[in-house]
């Protein structure tokens, strides 16, 4: 279900257009929550045992979520095996850098960073899958970009390898969004976050493993468990977010993650980024807004044939 497809301004007033909108906000709020409590709890133990030990807890409750709503047809997945398996690195991949980054840098500066996404996406659709990409969108991916080189300043004393490993992440996000893009629309988005879970909690295990675990402090245990809670109200509400309104109408919203970020560095570790990141972070945002503005009149256009 796409919600309302009209290209005026009824369709995007629309209910369906509003409730995809409330389910986008509360995905992103869930998924700061969670990344803030995750960092957290990497302070009191190995990052990859905490990372496998939210997948441990996180796992059930997505298979319960998936069967209750009928969800769960592995069997669908095998037709696409290779592109799955394609997604599943790549959501593996963009994690473990992720988590590399989050553990050295604040919330808030891994959070402006990953704005960029949407703008790599449609950067990247055009590069490699051939979509048309206008001036007025080049130019605004190219501002963009520019807003990024505004929060990592490279050169500056800030600028590290964690940095390095969230612009990584990125990268790895690019080639999960452009893989889904290719999925028939037949596959279950339930089925595919249980697989790309399955897959970050066992390459997690794995590196975990490789040295002897550390007893779980009992501070620890009630973050894990509200990180892993969080992960899978994510993970519903964003694709019911997806299949409820527009495309062009909810995605915007993905932005309000920035928000929680700086709420949640502010109020945790009082950290509060500099005039010239926040400058950045408006850059990118904007951008993005802009493109995803572009996107969503050319489509309303080409449907009118």
């Amino acid at each position: 279900m796409t919600g309302s497809n009209g290209s005026g301004g009824a369709g995007l007033a629309s209910g369906e257009n509003l409730k995809g909108a409330g389910f986008m906000l509360l995905a992103m709020a869930a998924f700061t929550i969670g990344d803030s409590l995750m960092k957290q709890v990497s302070q009191m133990m190995p990052l990859y045992q905490a990372v496998a030990l939210r997948g441990l807890m996180t796992l059930p409750l997505l298979l319960l979520v998936g069967k209750v709503s009928g969800g769960l047809h592995f069997d669908r997945l095998w037709r696409e095996r290779r592109l799955i398996g394609l997604r599943t690195f790549a959501e593996v991949l963009s994690t473990v850098t992720f988590f590399l980054g989050l553990v050295a840098l604040p919330l808030a500066i891994v959070t402006a960073i990953l704005q960029a996404t949407p703008l790599a996406v449609t950067a990247a659709a055009a590069l490699f899958l051939g979509e048309k990409v206008g001036l007025p969108r080049l130019l605004a991916i190219c501002a963009g970009f520019c807003g990024v080189l505004l929060i990592i300043r490279p050169g500056s004393d800030g600028f590290g390898l964690p940095t390095v490993f969230v612009l990584i992440s990125v990268c790895f996000v690019v080639l999960r969004d452009l893989s889904t893009r290719r999925l028939p629309k037949d596959i279950p988005s339930a089925s595919v976050a249980f697989l790309a879970a399955s897959g970050v909690f066992l390459v997690s295990l794995a590196i975990a493993s490789r040295e002897p675990w550390d007893a779980v402090p009992a501070e620890a245990i009630p973050l894990l468990l509200g990180a892993g809670c969080a992960l899978v109200t994510g993970y519903i509400s964003v694709i019911r977010s997806m299949r409820t309104g527009d495309v062009s109408f909810v995605t915007p919203f993905r932005y309000s993650a920035l928000l929680w970020a700086l709420l949640l560095s502010w109020l945790i570790s009082g950290y509060f980024p500099d005039g010239l990141t926040l400058f950045g972070a408006a850059v990118v945002v904007a951008s993005g807004i802009f493109t995803l503005w572009r996107e969503g009149r050319r489509r309303r256009a080409a449907a009118r044939g």
